[in-house]
């Protein structure tokens, strides 16, 4: 630790020790600065005792802009202890001495303080760093320190080598240099990533050990971003210029499809197969696909060959019945090649006596015999028609008694499909008053849950009813007995409906029902028990589809439609559960969503954050529908308040297309609106209006809230065939017209022309992408020619033919099975609510506050089940949620009167129930 001691020779002790003070008297007057002095020796006469040891030595040292920085040092046993710097002594009066006593050698230590100053370093001009190094005397001799270096810290402003962005195809190697500032101590580099650090540990496929460079060896999706080289020392940190690397996708096709039907029925014609630019899509810029997406050969159907009836065969002779018979046959031709049968009888016969044939009856007897039979049948028939009279009347009567006479002189007549229904028993029905198996209902076996639940049989209503005016009082419940098909169907832009008014209304009483805004995706729920018995109301539900009068802040957006339902006077006890689909792509992170209703003043309030945690009201938002629980109608609005610049607002993309004025023109028309129903239906209606076509199936673009705008262009217009007026094939739209445009579609148009009349087809591709983000291309292959146009398809949901259910039919979940489902669950137990296990199996596990606060949790959670389901009627994920639970099987035995099998859940899984 110490340097090496030197040491004179010993003369005789009293020498010796003179000696000593001699030298310490001169070495002590040059420490106080008499600068005629000699330099001090290295070594002086030492005494007998041990040489100084360092216990500490000073450290290197970096000032700090002017602040000075203190050097130590401490040493045992030692007389004194003084500083040399740059070879020279540092002045007594400059040292701060402390002195102690080790109290296991008893030898004295001694600790010593220097300050060096920035101007003391600045003003030293020599070969080497400004240095400080501890001498230590005893009476045996001197120990020096070892040299430390004080510096000057410092880090310059610019890099002497930035990052510079990238792009680079997937899979592919990224390598950003970066070379820091010069800086006393040298600088550490540490790398960022869309701001946040990036720990090289934590992620095999990035280095950043080499050279202050950060390499990813294999570029993947997620490794684009803005990249920052940041460096730091004890002085300052540093930051670089971001470079922006992206990583792209080039496109692929995917396989072909099958070769199409030939499109014509008879004679030469063309099918076609298809491809898309998806395996995988590009992205980031990447190229798109070559080559043709579509594929089109000559093809030749065998024409049909409608069946002809060959001659009629001779008359056989008479039968023992006077009758005799002809025949003919279908095979001049026969049919061919799905060509129709023959119209008409195969066979005919006729009296062969001109109707004077009687039958062998040789004796009265049998004539009394037949007179006999003839009397008792014709008793039968009045008999039969006296009993059918006498069950018509009483009918009557029941529907018709005396406290609820029709009112003659006032009439109401309803939009919705309407039947009167008696009441059903308050109580908790029985299966056999539900499943009672009628001429209209067909009865199939649903789950295992049901059987798990004791019923293994559940009714599918199928009938027409028919709307109507029908008296209104207070002591009947109105109901129907329509259900609907819960699967998707395909449907042509002629089912869309073109009525001006988006309304539906019914009548509902104490057993509940269903309201659907038809082709909307927008529906009401009103559960059983919600009005009050021997009550009937008449609501209804509707959309805005004038210019809504909620005028969002800044950038926030309306997700979705503005929807009224009412009456507004009428609150109902158990809360009814509202579905308004909405645009948003849901993420938390990105969006937050508001809940408003409209006061009675116009004004809109807020009622609550999706992601609050309140006791009046409950939302759950799914990918493309939010589902509300209230318990007040009014007008309700979706508002979302963008986050970050990630937020996405879905767009569906669709085009359609249509002879102009002038023959030889064609225009295309381009929509981007909300991708929800009724925004979709707004825009089908006017085209159809227009004469417009649908030409390909629409598309989703994700639209992002990044204030970059929107590019529609027209590409591949065969050259020869068509052309477009120059600078005209694309279009820019700004970020804010797209944004805020409300529930207003945006609409771009095209202008193509024909060079001859004679061009009939048309191929090109619609270009929609945002600038910085995503893109769709819609590959149009048609006719122009109405007559030759293939019709475009779409899927939508088959809710347009049944607005209105009321009673249990309009629930999924029969009402004897959610009776013993809330039995058994609303009660607790040891291992807590079992409602909340409930919740959690239906992926509820937010705000279970608010299920607390009612009376039947259980009750709540189905009726919001119910409005998540009522298209495809999911009840084996139901049963699934319940047998995972596992608390079904012990409490079936409290809830049903008769002994139930367990049943086997494996075998009812594996059988499709």
């Amino acid at each position: 630790m110490g340097g090496g001691a030197a040491r004179s020779s010993c003369p005789p002790r009293p020498e010796r020790r003179l000696l000593l003070l001699l030298g310490l008297c001169s070495w002590t007057a040059a420490l106080r600065g008499n600068d005629n002095s000699e330099a001090l020796p290295e070594s002086i006469p030492s005494a007998p005792g041990t040489l100084p040891h360092f216990m500490e030595e000073p450290d290197d040292a970096y000032i700090i802009k002017s602040n000075p920085i203190v050097l130590r040092c401490k040493a045992m046993p030692a007389m004194q202890i003084f500083f040399k710097c740059n070879g020279e002594w540092v002045h007594q009066n400059e040292h701060v001495s402390e002195e102690s006593m080790d109290e296991t050698t008893g030898l004295k230590v001694r600790e010593v303080f220097i300050n060096v100053t920035r101007q003391q370093v600045e003003d030293f001009h020599g070969p080497e760093d400004y240095w400080c190094q501890c001498v230590a005397w005893s009476h045996l001799g001197t120990s020096k320190s070892r040299k430390a270096s004080v510096r000057i810290a410092y880090l310059r402003k610019n890099f002497e080598q930035d990052p510079q962005g990238k792009e680079v195809p997937i899979e592919g190697m990224i390598v950003l240099h970066c070379r820091p500032p010069e800086g006393v101590p040298a600088a550490e580099v540490e790398w960022l990533k869309n701001e946040e650090p990036i720990d090289s540990n934590l992620d095999e496929n990035i280095d950043t050990r080499a050279d202050h460079n950060l390499i990813i060896r294999q570029a993947r999706l997620s490794d684009s971003g803005n990249y920052t080289c940041m460096a730091a020392n004890i002085v300052a940190k540093r930051r670089s210029m971001s470079a922006t690397v992206v990583v792209y996708v080039n496109g692929g096709w995917s396989s072909w499809t099958e070769w199409s039907n030939c499109n014509a029925r008879c004679g030469r014609g063309w099918q076609k197969r298809s491809r898309t630019c998806t395996n995988p899509a590009p992205l980031n810029g990447g190229a798109f696909c070559e080559g043709m997406s579509v594929q089109k050969i000559t093809c030749t159907s065998l024409c049909p060959v409608d069946g002809n009836w060959e001659v009629w065969s001779e008359w056989s002779v008479c039968s023992p019945e006077c009758e005799h018979l002809r025949v003919r046959e279908c095979i001049a031709p026969p049919p061919r090649n799905g060509g129709k049968y023959c119209e008409g009888l195969s066979q005919e016969s006729e009296n062969c006596t001109e109707g004077l044939c009687i039958q062998d009856i040789e004796t009265a007897s049998d004539i009394a015999l037949y007179s006999g039979l003839g009397a008792a049948v014709i008793a039968v028939a009045v008999l039969v028609v006296g009993v059918t009279l006498y069950r018509r009347s009483q009918s009557n009567s029941l529907l018709l008694n005396s406290s609820m006479q029709p009112d003659l002189t006032v009439s109401r007549t309803y939009s919705g499909p309407i039947c009167l229904q008696d009441p059903m028993d308050k109580e908790l029905m029985t299966e056999s008053s539900l499943f009672n198996p009628l001429s209209d209902i067909k009865v199939k076996v649903q789950s295992s849950f049901m059987v798990s639940l004791g019923v293994t049989e559940r009714a599918e209503y199928h009938g027409k009813a028919h709307s109507g005016t029908f008296p209104h009082g207070n002591n009947r419940a109105f109901g129907t007995i329509q259900a609907r098909n819960k699967a998707t169907y395909i449907q042509n832009l002629s089912s869309i409906s073109t009525t001006s008014e988006l309304k539906t209304t019914a009548i509902f009483g104490h057993l509940g029902g269903r309201l659907v805004v038809p082709n909307t995706g927008v529906s009401l729920l009103i559960p059983h028990g919600a009005i009050p018995e021997e009550s009937s109301w008449e609501i209804y539900l509707a959309i805005t589809q004038k210019e809504s009068s909620l005028q969002p802040e800044g950038t926030d957006v309306l997700l979705g439609p503005e929807v009224t339902c009412g009456p507004s006077d009428l609150s109902v006890s158990t809360p009814f559960a509202l579905t308004i689909p909405h645009c948003a792509e849901v993420s938390s992170e990105h969006w937050n969503i508001h809940l408003k209703k409209r006061t009675q003043q116009g004004k809109w309030e807020e009622v609550m954050s999706v992601e609050e945690e309140t006791t009046s009201c409950y939302c759950l938002l799914d990918p493309y529908a939010c589902h509300i629980l209230l318990n007040s109608f009014g007008t309700y609005a979706l508002i979302g308040e963008p986050i970050s610049d990630c937020a996405i607002r879905q767009l569906k993309v669709a085009v359609f297309g249509c002879l102009s004025c002038n023959s030889l023109d064609y225009n295309l028309r381009v929509y981007c609106m909300d991708n929800t129903p009724c925004a979709f239906q707004e825009v089908v209606s006017d085209e159809r209006l227009q004469g417009g076509q649908l030409l390909e199936e629409p598309k989703l673009l994700h639209f992002k809230g990044n204030t970059f705008s929107l590019q529609i262009s027209v590409l591949d217009i065969p050259p020869f065939l068509w052309r477009i007026k120059p600078f005209t094939a694309c279009q820019e739209v700004p970020f804010s017209r797209v944004w805020c445009s409300g529930q207003k579609p945006l609409h771009c148009a095209f202008s193509l022309e024909r060079y001859t009349p004679a061009t009939t087809q048309l191929s090109c591709k619609i270009c929609v992408r945002q600038v910085k983000g995503h893109e769709q291309i819609l590959q149009i292959q048609t006719s122009i020619l109405e007559n030759e146009r293939e019709t475009i398809a779409f899927f939508a949901h088959d809710d347009s033919n049944f607005p209105a259910q009321m009673g249990p039919k309009a629930f999924k979940i029969p009402y004897s099975i959610r009776q013993r489902i809330c039995a058994t669950f609303d009660t607790p137990n040891a291992k807590g609510k079992d409602w909340q296990m409930l919740a959690q199996k239906n992926s509820i596990n937010r705000n279970l506050s608010y299920f607390a606060t009612q009376s039947s949790p259980s009750a709540v959670i189905l009726d919001l089940w119910e409005a998540r389901h009522q298209h495809d009627g999911d009840l084996d994920s139901l049963a699934c949620a319940l047998e995972e639970i596992g608390r079904t099987h012990s409490k079936i035995s409290d809830i049903t009167e008769t002994e139930i099998e367990e049943p086997d859940f494996n075998y009812s899984r594996q059988n499709g129930l």
